[in-house]
């Protein structure tokens, strides 16, 4: 699967964006897509999957402040990020399996095989 990621950018703590995923090539109709994020001198960490049957799984740090939806028309997952604070600086990524690696999506890396080259996004406070 070929991921693309857009949407990121500087923002002044409060503010809003939306991330976007544009992905090719599934070879199965099953599927998983997520977003990542990697901090500086941090590990990467899950925010949310997204199942192709629309189940949604989001780390719990992550529920409130932002949005999974997907476009299947589109082929395309988008990230909507409120609220944002100067910690949600990172590195965001996508990431898909398909077929998915579990029964259930996960937002665990292992579990994705495919990644994007990420889009920055910097939260001033």
């Amino acid at each position: 699967v070929q991921l693309v990621e857009s949407g990121g950018g500087s923002v002044h703590s409060g503010g809003s964006l939306r991330l976007a995923c544009a992905a090719s090539g599934y070879t199965s109709r099953r599927y998983c897509v997520a977003w990542f994020r990697q901090a500086p001198g941090k590990e990467r960490e899950g925010v949310v999957s997204v199942s192709s049957d629309g189940t949604t799984t989001y780390a719990d740090s992550m529920k409130g402040r932002f949005t999974v939806s997907q476009d299947n028309a589109k082929n395309t997952l988008y990230l909507q990020m409120d609220g944002l604070k100067p910690e949600d600086t990172a590195m965001y990524y996508c990431a898909a399996s398909s077929p998915p690696a579990a029964p259930i999506c996960t937002i665990i890396e292992a579990d994705f095989n495919d990644w994007g080259q990420g889009t920055q996004v910097t939260v001033s406070a």
